[in-house]
């Protein structure tokens, strides 16, 4: 299984990503170490916005690319209503995707997955 996640940094950006271990890519992003994105050691990551499951790494990647392509507007009305995703990326089988409702960073951090 495979994560999708979009993060708020403190300049009010936002970042996706995908990872296998969601607890340790997070990590890696709050503690700007050298293995997170140049984006991410640049920036404070300040909260988790959304986070998805795939069943594969090729799904994963395929829902990052589509919400790295949409617009700001539209990666916030996604973080507002999941249930706009088969809309605002069509081309997705949205039944490959599970919203993770209401994980924080700091359960991630703390290993706390559902």
């Amino acid at each position: 299984m495979y994560y999708i996640y979009m993060v708020r940094c403190t300049d009010d950006s936002l970042y996706t990503g995908i990872a296998a271990d969601l607890q340790r890519r997070l990590g890696e992003h709050v503690a700007k170490a050298p293995a997170a994105a140049k984006y991410t050691r640049s920036r404070t990551v300040a909260a988790l916005e959304a986070a998805w499951t795939a069943p594969d790494r090729s799904a994963a990647s395929r829902l990052e690319s589509g919400i790295k392509r949409l617009p700001r507007e539209k990666k916030l009305a996604l973080i507002a209503d999941d249930t706009k995703l088969p809309g605002l990326l069509p081309r997705l089988n949205a039944e490959d995707y599970t919203r993770l409702p209401g994980v924080t960073l700091e359960d991630c951090l703390k290993g706390e997955l559902p």
